[in-house]
């Protein structure tokens, strides 16, 4: 199976071109709703001039309606008299009605027009604030998105990268498997099954010294080979101890963390750990013992190989609830924020502490030392 690398940096130019295009589309957007209001504006200083002017219209329509009412009475008196009345004064009653009438006809029809016009202004106006609106709603998404975008979005080159860090982190825990077995073979090959093979070859001597040089010989001989048979079963009990150390299952956490810090002090005659059980001991499900104990035992190691420390301090607390572990050194310390290439413990511990929906932080400064606290609920009760 093969693994393909994912390129950060082309999801940082993809992302940088969204924001880029949704950026445009924002002030595209941004014009249109400012056209809007410019020609709302526009449009609402001439409706006041049409609703003027339509008022006026009404005014004078209903002036001149008066006036050619007035004019064809007169008009109608004139033509009902023709006899008593001169050809001068019946053309101009007769004009003087059609003249108004006229009038009246053309205002009727500029009235008509102003109305026409005022009812589109109001109907183009209503629309117009539907648009302003919708690009003001729309601004505001497009806002939500390009924050999205330039922040959360912005996180998924960190969450890539820390996928892949898991991803590295998996086949690295693949390749300890191997380095594991490949160091128990070694060290059962060279360790036990050596000093078995010894034991064989000794035995053959003890036999041979006893027919040739009598007993006080061969019970020398038979006294070094209890020591190698000694020796081969205290090589046989670290190799297993270091896979699982059986007194977890006999003893529980705390006699066994003791047992071991007590050794890893004798084993490394530098260094001073202390270890401190706050509480009463109690046992807990084996799950939470066998990863507490490699969760410390893992911190412990950091602090021999790494932190060049003259004191380790363990704390252990064991309550209905919650576990708590702390573990102090003296030593030179690091920081936290920088991320050292193929270092794998730290993430290890945190995966392990996560299945136990538990909590891990870190508190390390250069020459300060370092504390690792460790919490994970349990249920006691």
């Amino acid at each position: 199976m093969s693994i393909k690398k994912f390129d950060t940096k082309a999801l940082d130019l993809i992302l940088e071109k969204m924001i880029e295009t949704v950026g445009i589309s924002k002030d595209e957007v941004f014009r249109i709703g400012e056209q809007c209001r410019k020609e709302h504006l526009t449009l609402t200083d001439e409706l006041k001039d049409v609703k003027v002017l339509v008022m006026k219209a009404i005014d004078e329509g209903d002036r001149l309606e008066v006036q050619t009412r007035f004019a064809r009475k007169r008009l109608s008196e004139v033509s009902m008299h023709f006899k008593d009345h001169t050809e001068d004064e019946v053309r101009d009653a007769y004009e003087k009605a059609h003249r108004l009438q006229m009038n009246y006809s053309m205002n009727q029809q500029m009235e008509k027009q102003l109305r026409d016009r005022r009812d589109d202004i109001e109907r183009r106006l209503v629309g117009l604030n539907e648009t302003i609106e919708r690009a003001e709603h729309l601004i505001s998404q497009i806002t939500v998105v390009m924050n999205y975008l330039m922040s959360d979005l912005k996180l998924m080159g960190e969450m890539l990268e820390d996928a892949k860090l898991k991803q590295d982190f998996g086949l690295k825990i693949i390749e300890a498997q191997e380095e594991e077995r490949k160091r128990l073979s070694r060290e059962i090959h060279d360790g036990p099954a050596q000093m078995m093979a010894n034991v064989m070859m000794r035995s053959d001597l003890v036999e041979r010294v006893y027919k040739e040089r009598g007993g006080d010989e061969a019970l020398k001989e038979i006294r070094d080979l209890k020591k190698m048979v000694r020796s081969a079963l205290y090589e046989v009990r670290r190799i297993i101890y270091d896979l699982r150390p059986m007194a977890l299952d006999d003893l529980g956490l705390v006699p066994t963390l003791r047992k071991y810090l007590q050794t890893t002090e004798e084993y490394h005659k530098t260094i001073k750990i202390n270890f401190t059980n706050l509480k009463e001991e109690k046992r807990l499900p084996a799950k939470y013992e066998v990863a507490l104990f490699r969760l410390i035992q893992e911190s412990v190691q950091n602090a021999l190989k790494h932190a060049e420390a003259s004191e380790i301090k363990v704390g252990l607390e064991i309550d209905p609830s919650k576990v708590v572990v702390v573990i102090k050194d003296d030593g030179k310390g690091f920081d936290i924020q920088e991320k050292k290439k193929n270092s794998f413990g730290i993430m290890g511990m945190r995966e392990r502490v996560e299945l136990l929906e538990g909590q891990l932080s870190i508190d390390s400064k250069a020459g300060k030392g370092t504390i690792v606290i460790i919490q994970v609920p349990i249920n006691l009760k």
